[in-house]
């Protein structure tokens, strides 16, 4: 969420700023800094009547000492109607402030100063490309064919048991997962990040600390009955560890990784490009999330997690590039994004496997997670995360990357991890 003060010091900036991110309703602004007006002064004139009705209860006092009763009872009959007074404006008060806060989250996050101008991931800036694209046998097939040859995932039964987009992981298909679950976990924690295995359905405070709502609530299950939200992403409930905590300046930077299932509900997608692993409504990711001072440039941080979740593709010894993303692809909460995607040399095209991002203090803010300076200073943390790194389409372009006549050759990373060499 914004601040309210940075908005009314930089309404052209905000305004400004949003325009790159594409964000349609710029009065919304305006209507912003109108509401906080109307705030800031009813809460000004409750604390007038306030302080006048504090006044006139200590005349009574004095008055009653002085034995004037009938004028002590007039100013009796004044305190009660100024206390009738700050009743009303108080339910005012709350009223102008619950409008004030449901409006100011509409606005997404402002994005930095380096972000590219664009509305459509085509308009998308390739930063630089890595790894060696693989020249494939003439009999290669997209990897939905190799999971069928090798029976490795069970699209039909996991349909029966769910639904579309569940899939059931069988044989080496299982294993596979397994292995390149606890080999992103020990890459991380071996980088001082501390692991948890957090609950898989969150609160709708929690959801709404991230920015998960109220975005995006059609991209969520929802467990109707208790109001619970199953999770998009481990970044939902590890962030959230620290929300409403003042955390200690010297336990920063904060580092922790997260391996969970994720929900999407993916509504509206559908065609080719979903096909087989490209697209699932339950899919397995190893999340990383750092909470750092804003003073120690959290961009510096940004780039140490790109950095090292492009070392990881580099030992998976897949082809990739790194985007940063325009405006208008941006998502709500981000203020900077880098995207990650792999070549799937089957499918001929691109998939995104990974999104680093720095939020600055826009998350931090819902969740008021905050620390101490050395002046004694309450401040905002900054928060960032990433995919480190998302399961299917790696699976994916693994298995079609790697596939020889009879077989798929893993990366050598990941030998002992899946206890042979290939599939």
């Amino acid at each position: 969420m914004l601040q309210i003060n940075f908005i009314r010091q930089n309404i052209d900036l905000v305004k400004e700023r949003l325009s790159v991110k594409n964000f349609g309703d710029l009065s919304l602004v305006d209507k912003v800094v109108d509401l906080d007006e109307k705030v800031r002064k009813l809460k000004a004139e409750s604390e007038t009547l306030q302080a006048q009705m504090n006044a006139a209860s200590k005349e009574i006092g004095m008055l009653m000492g002085k034995g004037d009763k009938d004028a002590a009872e007039k100013k009796k009959q004044e305190v009660a109607q100024e206390k009738i007074s700050i009743q009303q404006l108080s339910e005012q008060l709350a009223a102008a402030e619950k409008t004030l806060h449901d409006e100011i989250v509409k606005l997404p996050n402002l994005p930095h100063i380096s972000v590219p101008k664009g509305k459509t991931p085509e308009e998308n800036v390739v930063v630089r490309e890595g790894g060696k694209k693989p020249t494939l046998p003439a009999t290669a097939v997209p990897h939905w064919d190799l999971i069928k040859k090798y029976d490795l995932v069970d699209f039909e039964t996991g349909a029966k048991i769910t639904g579309s987009g569940f899939p059931l992981y069988k044989g080496k298909g299982a294993k596979l997962q397994r292995a390149l679950i606890q080999y992103f976990l020990d890459y991380n924690t071996a980088a001082g990040y501390t692991e948890y295995l957090p609950p898989l359905m969150v609160n709708e405070a929690t959801a709404y600390g991230t920015g998960q709502l109220p975005d995006k609530e059609g991209q969520m299950y929802h467990v109707t009955e208790d109001g619970f939200y199953l999770i998009p992403t481990a970044e939902v409930p590890v962030t959230n560890i620290y929300r409403d905590e003042i955390v200690k300046e010297t336990d920063l930077p904060i580092k922790m990784t997260a391996y969970t299932p994720c929900f999407r509900r993916e509504a509206g997608s559908f065609g080719k490009d979903v096909r087989g692993l490209n697209r699932v409504h339950q899919f397995d990711k190893v999340e990383i999330i750092q909470l750092v001072n804003p003073d120690n440039n959290s961009y510096d941080v940004l780039e140490n997690m790109v950095n090292h979740v492009e070392k990881l593709l580099n030992f998976l010894e897949l082809p990739y590039r790194i985007l940063k993303l325009c405006g208008g692809d941006m998502g709500f909460t981000s203020a900077l994004t880098y995207d990650f995607e792999v070549y799937s040399a089957a499918q001929e095209r691109w998939l995104e496997v990974s999104s680093v991002s720095n939020f600055e203090n826009f998350q931090t803010n819902r969740m008021k997670i905050r620390f101490k300076d050395a002046t004694g200073k309450t401040q905002l943390l900054h928060s960032l995360n990433g995919s480190s790194l998302a399961l299917p389409r790696i699976v994916a372009c693994l298995l079609e990357n790697n596939q020889t006549e009879s077989s798929i050759e893993l990366p050598k990373v990941l030998h002992t991890y899946f206890g042979s060499s290939k599939i």
